[in-house]
């Protein structure tokens, strides 16, 4: 099992969340806390939707493409690698990842906020004016449309937890990439993989503060440089 976090879309040029070049700021955090909607859906959307905006004009990495090739790889020779991803980006799906579990959601959809609609989460390219925040529609209910995403102080999605659980109680493998490794869901999932027996490995630009003990190694540096050494 792989987990991936900001540091692996960065080469990309998204920013990483919590990083000196970081997305996260107190007006950031307002427009994207659950318990602010929908109040502040118009300012959501002017948030999120500019975000992307952005994202559709980004490319994936060198290690979106060799984690893609190495779950290739491995399912040919009948063994299966699943990418788990806390990132909101939908770049391991355009490098070519077909089996990839996203915790945190995804941008590139949106989702209608009836929770009596039976509409499903859908891809969407809709990008509001950033002169006049605009809330989309559900095009089969008429209600609020919401970008598909985790929001803060929002449980992960239930069907992503418990496929994330399955994997780790029969892997052999965890690998970390891009992710500080100290903070939660990582810290609880490298100590499932742990009890499972597995290998577990952080790859990771800075090193882990404070340390995990469960984690058994540790790389430091670029992900696409150490993913593309490795796997190719």
């Amino acid at each position: 099992m792989v987990l991936t976090g900001a540091g692996v879309s960065r080469a990309s040029g998204i920013p990483t969340f919590r990083g000196p070049d970081g997305q996260m700021s107190s007006e950031y955090y307002r427009v994207s806390d659950a318990r602010n909607l929908p109040q502040l859906l118009p300012e959501m959307w002017a948030t999120h939707g500019a975000a992307r905006g952005r994202l559709m004009q980004i490319s994936p990495s060198a290690a979106h493409f060799a984690l893609a090739r190495w779950q290739n790889k491995w399912r040919s020779c009948e063994r299966e690698i699943v990418v788990v991803t806390q990132n909101v980006d939908g770049l391991h799906q355009l490098a070519g990842a077909s089996d990839v579990v996203e915790i945190h959601g995804s941008l590139r959809r949106s989702r209608c906020m009836n929770s009596a609609c039976v509409s499903e989460p859908f891809f969407d390219a809709f990008v509001p004016d950033s002169g006049a925040p605009e809330v989309p529609k559900c095009r089969v209910c008429g209600a609020d449309l919401r970008p598909d995403i985790t929001l803060f102080n929002e449980a992960l999605p239930l069907d992503a937890l418990r496929r994330v659980k399955q994997f780790l109680r029969d892997c052999d493998l965890f690998l970390a990439i891009g992710t500080s490794g100290a903070v939660a869901p990582a810290s609880e999932f490298v100590r499932g993989a742990a009890y499972a027996k597995a290998r577990t490995i952080l790859v990771n630009l800075t090193p882990m503060e404070p340390k995990n003990p469960f984690f058994g190694e540790e790389y430091l540096g670029r992900a696409e440089e150490i993913l593309t050494d490795w796997l190719d």
